[in-house]
């Protein structure tokens, strides 16, 4: 039986569109392509995201490889994106309001960087989760065995108990791995709501 339902962040709870994101900034048109890869598309991002590197330490290296012109809006990226660009998920509010109020565990489990605590109150239903595993806070990323088992050892959580929701097919593989079930969330809310009836979890159509 389902006693708890587990949320990635990243467009599932807000939506996360680094190219939009670019594209909204007073940058010339020519000059975005540098901006995605060098920051969202970087090593850097990912070890920021693994909590291995810090912010100064990833910020220099990814503006050592830009102009000087691209290096204030890399800054503004990496560390105010959430600022200007946190962007709630239509209906995830409402859906994750609806499973507390059902008597349903609520927690986060996200590859996202240390800064997470500045924002999480702009979560969609922020004020309903019983807990959050964050990958730099842990020094690990979805989809590792070991996120997940973190997960469940920090809040006493039984794997067949939770269903688990990301975008990427590979961190639902990753749920599956350590007995978790879970389903994809490709924007298409009444979709995932059936996905739930069908796992058991009394949520409306």
């Amino acid at each position: 039986m389902i006693r708890n339902i587990v949320f990635d962040m990243g467009n599932v709870l807000i939506h996360w569109r680094p190219a939009l994101f670019v594209e909204r900034m007073a940058i010339p048109e020519e000059d975005r392509p540098a901006l995605l890869r060098e920051v969202f598309g970087s090593v850097e991002w990912i070890q920021m995201d693994r909590g291995t590197l810090s912010f100064e330490e990833g910020l220099g290296a990814i503006c050592r490889r830009l102009p000087e012109r691209l290096r204030g809006p890399a800054r503004e990226l990496t560390l105010d994106w959430w600022r200007h660009w946190l962007l709630p998920v239509e209906g995830m509010a409402e859906l994750v309001r609806e499973l507390k109020a059902l008597g349903y565990g609520v927690y986060l489990l996200s590859n996202a960087k240390e800064d997470l605590p500045r924002y999480f109150d702009r979560i969609p239903g922020s004020e309903c989760f019983d807990g959050r595993i964050v990958s730099a806070d842990w020094k690990l990323l979805k989809p590792q065995p070991e996120i997940y088992r973190t997960l469940l050892r920090e809040y006493d959580l039984q794997a067949e108990e939770c269903f688990f929701i990301d975008d990427l097919n590979i961190n639902i593989e990753g749920a599956w791995f350590v007995g978790m079930d879970g389903a994809i969330f490709d924007g298409d809310l009444p979709r995932l709501r059936q996905a739930l009836n069908a796992a058991g979890v009394p949520v409306k159509p």
